[in-house]
């Protein structure tokens, strides 16, 4: 009864190491599989929202300084809303560092505006109005 009892026990434990192994390798593998593509060609969009008046001339001299910043591709800067909005690359900079530097450099009242989680929830600002957002609202409160 001994050897049997053995050999019982000795395949049961062989057969929980397989299992544990093969879920780690599974959990690893998911993990690698479902974990987010971030590479260097990443880009991200920050807004800067100046607390004072600027004039065509600050919007030019504003845009010209934050394109010679390392790591900024492309910049908007609207005198009227007294918005600057800029891409950048996230491996190569900071945008809350392009703010500060940008407030302390050029002497503007400057704030860098991050959007809420339900603001991010609601999808771009500019598409609110539209037909499609309506009809996707619709649907989406509907289910």
């Amino acid at each position: 009864m001994k050897p049997k009892m053995k050999r019982y026990k000795k395949g049961l434990l062989i057969s929980s190491c397989v299992f544990f192994g093969l879920a780690l390798i599974l959990c690893i593998h998911i993990y690698i599989v479902t974990k987010p593509k971030v590479d260097a060609n990443t880009l991200a969009m920050a807004r800067i929202d100046f607390k004072q008046s600027i004039d065509q001339q600050d919007a030019e001299k504003i845009t010209a300084w934050l394109y010679h910043q390392n790591g900024v591709d492309h910049v908007f800067c609207n005198k009227d809303s007294r918005i600057a909005v800029f891409t950048y690359y996230p491996f190569k900079t900071n945008a809350s560092a392009i703010t500060d530097k940008l407030s302390k450099g050029l002497n503007y009242k400057a704030e860098r505006i991050i959007p809420t989680r339900e603001e991010l929830q609601n999808g771009c600002p500019a598409m609110a109005h539209s037909y499609s957002a309506k009809i996707y609202s619709l649907i989406k409160n509907i289910f």
